[in-house]
């Protein structure tokens, strides 16, 4: 099997446990029991029961690959993984429910997250969006799509002509770094919105229908899907420094091209931010 079959094979099996996932989460949408894991940190049952449904899928299908998932204490990869060894197994990666307190609220942006790391890269990306019905999707080097459809990233060339999105962690201090980006970046561009989902915030990059998004608070579940598919759309996705950024550690900025998020890295990396 070509390294292209397998990853066609992984996105056909990731795209069934992301609609199983998603399925437990419209099943429990009214109904859903809620929790803090720290402060302004919420989790539901039906986070726990979408990753649940994805883990039984993912794991059915590639019993020898790693599993690292929001829930149940599944937030660390192997050892291997994390050292780029040869031999280190695949490793899914899964926000059951990405966008828990839109979720809480009753808004609709939320989607289920999986992401796919193998022989040091990111292959397969898949983000759900149940309300919606979107589904977006990528295999390394072959593009990205949503509902079967190819996607691309805008073609927004300044900085004063985007639209952004940005995630704030879930306890922001008013003298925080993060409050003197999300300033300094208002001055610079059209405008800039809080959403409430990493990886679909990635996804609109992807289609186009946002220019940029920068994140200094999400974890490898949230981002990873969303980061290939941006990729594959044609967008530039690297550490809010500009240097090369690890899905591990994603502390990012995303823009249309690599020109765009140029300028969002000087705004973004300016002395009082």
């Amino acid at each position: 099997m070509t390294d292209l079959e397998l990853n066609t094979q992984r996105l056909e099996v990731a795209i069934r446990a992301a609609r199983a996932g998603a399925a437990e989460l419209m099943q429990r949408r009214d109904t859903r029991e809620v929790r803090e894991k720290g402060p302004r940190d919420l989790v539901t049952d039906a986070d726990l029961a979408s990753q649940q449904a994805i883990r039984n899928i993912l794991t059915s299908a590639f019993p020898d690959d790693a599993f690292v998932g929001e829930e149940d204490g599944e937030n660390d990869p192997p050892a291997a993984v994390l050292a780029g060894d040869s031999g280190a197994p695949a490793c899914w990666i899964v926000d059951p429910l990405d966008g828990t307190v839109n979720y809480v609220h009753g808004l609709q942006s939320f989607a289920v997250s999986i992401g796919l790391f193998a022989d040091g890269q990111l292959q397969v990306g898949v983000v759900f969006d149940p309300v919606c019905d979107e589904l977006f999707t990528a295999v390394c080097g072959q593009g990205a799509e949503v509902n079967g459809q190819p996607i691309q990233s805008s073609d927004c060339q300044q900085l004063n002509d985007a639209l952004l999105v940005c995630s704030f962690a879930a306890h922001v201090a008013r003298e925080s770094s993060e409050v003197k980006r999300f300033v300094n970046m208002l001055d610079q561009c059209q405008a800039v919105r809080r959403l409430g989902s990493c990886a679909l915030n990635l996804c609109y990059v992807a289609a186009g229908r946002l220019d940029g998004y920068w994140a200094s608070s999400v974890k490898s579940w949230d981002a990873a899907a969303g980061i290939l598919i941006a990729r594959e759309a044609g967008a530039s996705v690297a550490r809010i420094e500009g240097t090369e950024l690890s899905v591990w550690e994603p502390q990012f900025s995303a823009a249309a091209n690599e020109s765009l998020r140029q300028q969002m890295t000087k705004v973004l990396t300016t002395p009082d931010a």
